[in-house]
């Protein structure tokens, strides 16, 4: 039997990447082309020179909001005509050509406004301008973002992510179910439909009504949908579990992943029929708590635990270089699992990654992407530190891009 590492080298000689990138009116370019191999490519600058923006730019090639969640208008470039005066770019688009196993594809993605008229009774009749993105695969426009998933896939680091064990679970639950998409496409449309619901919800019981049938319904449908999400959930933290169990790290600490959250837990037990009755349910149940208290319990409060193995330990209580390599250790798991489940490699966004990583864990994670054959493109105020990728990436600077 072929062993995993074998598939994944098998897999990663079929090269997957962006080979030029495309970027108009885009956070601080005006216009930006790079063309570049599939490598790791080393982005070094001063800190506001621009570096994450271009690694923003490429999380745009994938469902979602990118790797800020950032407001569709506050990617557009803005300018400065006079000391006083700023002015605001109408657009921004980021293009790209991108291989998948060798084949070739054109992606664009765009910010487009639409004009709609807005009629209120107590208002006048105004037109109300709307801005949504919009996407292109090889020149044909897609109405479904998940579409992206099956051309370009992205696993993203990013300095925030260094307080990711720290705080509210929100943050967690969000890297969860961004590692989620990967493998099921629909999980960012069920998860975006389940906060739309729950929207309404809330602001229905905040408002007073008393329409049962009508809030049996909303919960009805929120049920089904947390049930879907706690489900792809688990799937993804198992695969993950066992992966790392049976093909551990030989740097990088082993991680435990568990789920906090009672549907996910409930699932274990029960067929996920009587889950989603008990969801509507209990949802019925905390309608006088939204009114008082603002909280209602379900997949919208799921917490995600990281251990160390080594230790027993949860990561909240390890240092903070060990946060980061268990954060690390997470990437590797989730990159060689979508390798030989999707049949094609995901670009790895890095920004500052070496942050509280020591020399030798440093150059272990480089020589690991130089091992697996990847993409990623990786930002740096010092580009001395990835002397162990000499002669095997391209080193860009910021300051090429003025």
């Amino acid at each position: 039997m072929q062993q995993p590492n074998e598939k994944i080298q098998q897999i990663t000689q079929l090269k997957s990447g962006v080979e030029r990138l495309t970027l108009t009116d885009f956070r601080n370019y005006k216009n930006l082309r790079l063309e570049v191999p599939i490598s790791p490519i080393v982005i070094s600058g001063a800190n506001g020179t621009g570096k994450t923006n271009i690694l923003e730019a490429l999380s745009f090639l994938t469902p979602g909001r990118g790797l800020r969640s950032a407001r569709l208008a506050d990617i557009k470039r803005i300018h400065s005509v006079s000391d006083t005066n700023l002015l605001s770019a109408d657009t921004w688009s980021v293009a790209a050509d991108v291989l998948k196993n060798d084949e070739p594809h054109t992606i664009g993605t765009a910010l487009s406004k639409i004009n709609r008229e807005n009629i209120d009774d107590t208002k006048e009749d105004e037109l109300r301008v709307y801005e949504r993105r919009i996407v292109k695969i090889d020149g044909q426009k897609i109405t479904q973002q998940s579409e992206l998933g099956k051309y370009i896939s992205a696993i993203w680091i990013t300095p925030q992510m260094d307080r990711l064990f720290l705080g509210g679970p929100q943050p967690r639950r969000s890297f969860l179910d961004r590692l989620v998409y990967a493998f099921d496409l629909e999980h960012a449309k069920r998860t975006a439909n389940f906060e739309h619901l729950y929207r309404q919800w809330y602001q229905l019981l905040k408002s007073g009504c008393n329409d049962h049938h009508w809030l049996q319904t909303i919960e009805s449908d929120m049920a089904a949908l947390g049930v879907a999400i706690a489900a792809a959930r688990r799937e993804l933290v198992a695969r993950l579990n066992t992966f790392i169990t049976q093909e551990p790290d030989d740097v990088f600490p082993s991680v435990r992943l568990e789920l906090a959250g009672t549907i996910e837990k409930m699932l274990n037990n029960a067929p996920a029929i009587k889950v989603e009755d008990f969801y509507a349910s209990n949802l019925q149940k905390q309608r006088r708590n939204i009114v008082y208290n603002d909280s209602a319990d379900g997949v919208n409060r799921t917490d995600f635990k990281v251990y160390m193995q080594q230790k027993n330990m949860p990561a909240e209580l390890c240092s903070t270089g060990e946060q980061k390599a268990l954060l690390v250790s997470i990437i590797l798991a989730q990159t060689k699992c979508q390798i030989l489940d999707k049949g094609f490699a995901p670009v790895l966004l890095l920004d500052e990654v070496t942050t509280h990583l020591d020399d030798n864990k440093r150059d272990a994670l480089l020589s690991k992407i130089k091992d697996l054959q990847l993409q990623a493109w990786i930002t740096s105020t010092d580009a001395t530190q990835f002397a162990v990728l000499h002669n095997f990436a391209q080193f860009l600077e910021t300051t090429q891009f003025a």
